[in-house]
């Protein structure tokens, strides 16, 4: 006989009528890493939106209390996100070689409508009236717009190199876009990335402004709430400097650059670091509700930073331009200039205030009143800063259960973490980006001398493909990573931290290039192919199909006055040649056409002086192909 207390319980269970426990909100059990990658407040200010960006979904929150209320599940891992106004719906990109554009209902997470765009899609931006949405395609260096009433594309723009992070002007004619690395050579005096102005109404680019010289690594781009300004984040390499010491920004410093939009100059470039502190990684930026306070995360240290906005622009509208002109009293003549802001660490000084923050890799952040969240990449979590009466760490969040972290997720943290660096100046993503490639520079480290600076060279495949750097003078890239902890970030670590870097460089894949078509060869490509393996040409004797290097060094006719008489230099890997321009040690080809031409006269790299134009261009479309 059924005891009458299990009918009981049964009874309830199956009932009609009788509502079961709803399961928690959150991410479900089980589905790792979530990577809080973007931020999204909804337009009545109450709730909170977060691009999980591995665990393909959104985690919903209060946006006052912090507390989950729920989970919009998605077919695709996430990127950045943007809500409308206007018709109610949450835009998010989902970037991959073929992105897509997913128009979410917040409240049923029912996707209304779906927008194909370019390889590697985000940096979002919606026009004023709701009715035009502007995305960067990284790898296809171009920008879409689509026309949401139409749901469909209307223009693709070509842009500058790997387009991160847009906005609108006030008059929303123009969009603003910046760029993650510099175009063209690393071997020349001035070197930086740049920011695009892009005529949405002739949808062409109709300026582009150079940033400071060593400016790479541009991460976000944001206008002020008056519209008078644009804020830029990014690096300052010296790369004009050997690699000696890290002291004081000597390799790289943190910066954030202004630019007045009437004009379309840059006003000036200030340093995030103090003398004796590094604000490593700067990342996003975000202006306080009033423009009172200019808020940017960085990546590496861990940090916010609360900067005063209008006594910063005081400050830089006091100085002196022109040279001659007699210093305000009781100003350092030397640092009243505007010329030298750029290289004082204590310019920010009594402007600006760096919150410590819990957790790993503060990325995204995004403000809510009188609130800043702030989302940490590698923790799963959030943490709510209150900003008034004055700046404070209010509360850290975590937005579910998830498991202790893989060897290699862990690397990843580390290879991003300037905290490893002796006073947080840099990380290993500093010189190779957060995801192991390059950063568009020459750089002169000490290993194989002084004097005669390499191209950065992308860490993928790195372990297969030994030996490392340019002159090999690294045996494995495990000896590599091991000299990388103790010469360019100058720090003494443990050998535990060193092996899970050694893991995420050889989790790293390549990602399928945007020269494809459809996943295949184009017809020009194919028929590059068949020159590349032409054996009159020679190019698959050194980069034999595979990983495309035989892993022996040669001389290939490139070396330069910097360079010994017998220096011979490593065969790379073709492999995702697409993304790591310029090429050649000395970075001196920005296009691989060029590689086949104007640095290849003597045919010592490939017997290609002899083909007609329409060969070099097929050849170079295969190898951007691999």
């Amino acid at each position: 006989m059924v005891p009458l207390r299990t009918v009981i319980i049964l009874w309830l269970w199956l009932a009609p009528g009788i509502a079961r426990a709803a399961p928690p909100p959150g991410p479900p059990a089980g589905c790792g890493a979530l990577s809080p990658a973007a931020l999204a407040v909804s337009p009545d200010g109450g709730r909170l939106f977060v691009a999980c960006a591995t665990a393909r979904g959104i985690a919903v929150l209060d946006a006052a209390s912090g507390s989950l209320t729920g989970w919009l599940a998605l077919p695709d891992h996430p990127g950045d996100l943007v809500c409308n106004v206007h018709d109610g719906l949450l835009y998010v990109a989902c970037p991959a070689p073929h992105s897509r554009l997913l128009a979410i209902d917040p409240a049923t997470g029912q996707i209304a409508a779906s927008l194909s765009a370019g390889h590697t899609a985000g940096s979002l931006v919606l026009a004023p009236d709701g009715a035009t949405l502007c995305a960067g395609n990284r790898f296809d260096a171009s920008v879409s717009v689509f026309d949401l009433a139409q749901g469909r594309e209307v223009a693709r723009i070509p842009v500058d190199r790997e387009p991160v992070a847009a906005a609108l002007t006030p008059d929303g004619k123009c969009l603003l876009v910046a760029h993650h690395l510099p175009s063209g050579r690393a071997d020349l005096p001035q070197v930086a990335a740049a920011v695009s102005l892009v005529d949405l109404g002739a949808r062409l680019v109709v300026q582009r402004l150079k940033l400071l010289n060593g400016a790479s690594q541009v991460r976000d781009l944001r206008v002020s709430p008056d519209g008078r300004l644009a804020c830029v984040t990014h690096l300052v390499a010296h790369f004009q400097l050997p690699t000696t010491q890290v002291d004081r920004g000597w390799m790289n410093s943190n910066a954030l650059t202004l630019i007045d939009l009437d004009s379309f100059r840059v006003i000036n470039t200030v340093l995030l670091d103090s003398v004796n502190q590094g604000a490593g990684n700067p990342w996003a930026i975000a202006w306080s509700s009033a423009g009172r306070r200019l808020l940017v995360t960085h990546a590496g240290s861990h940090e916010l930073s609360v900067i005063d906005a209008p006594g910063l622009l005081a400050r830089l509208a006091s100085l002196r331009t022109p040279p001659g002109s007699g210093p305000p009293p009781e100003i350092n003549p030397i640092y009243d200039l505007a010329a030298a802001v750029p290289y004082n660490l204590s310019f920010l000084g009594e402007f600006q205030q760096r919150l410590p923050l819990p957790g790993q890799g503060q990325r995204a952040l995004a403000v809510a009143g009188s609130q800043v969240w702030v989302a940490n990449y590698f923790s799963d979590s959030l943490t709510r800063v209150e900003l008034e009466p004055q700046p404070r760490v209010a509360a850290s969040v975590p937005l579910g259960a998830t498991a202790p972290p893989s060897k290699a997720r862990l690397g990843e943290m580390l290879f991003n973490d300037a905290a490893l660096c002796r006073q947080s100046w840099q990380s290993c993503a500093s010189c190779h980006s957060a995801d192991g490639r390059v950063d568009g520079l020459n750089w002169d480290l000490l290993n194989d001398g002084f004097g005669n600076p390499k191209n950065t060279r992308s860490l993928l495949f790195a372990f297969r493909t030994p030996p490392a750097m340019s002159l090999g003078v690294r045996e494995t890239a495990a000896t590599a990573v091991r000299a990388g902890l103790e010469h360019i970030l100058f720090a003494s670590r443990p050998e535990a931290e060193a092996a899970a870097i050694d893991a995420f460089l050889q989790s790293l894949a390549p990602l399928p290039s945007p020269w494809l078509e459809g996943g295949r060869l184009s017809k020009q490509a194919v028929r590059g192919r068949e020159l590349f393996r032409d054996p009159a040409l020679g190019c698959a004797r050194c980069h034999p199909p595979g990983i495309f290097t035989d892993l022996r060094p040669h001389e290939v006719g490139t070396r330069g006055a910097a360079d010994s008489p017998d220096d011979l230099f490593d065969t790379p890997s073709l492999v995702e040649a697409w993304r790591t321009a310029p090429y050649l040690h000395n970075g001196s080809a920005p296009a691989i056409r060029d590689v086949l031409t104007t640095a290849n006269r003597r045919d010592r790299h490939g017997h290609t002086s002899q083909l007609q134009p329409e060969e070099i261009e097929a050849l170079a479309a295969y190898i951007l192909s691999l």
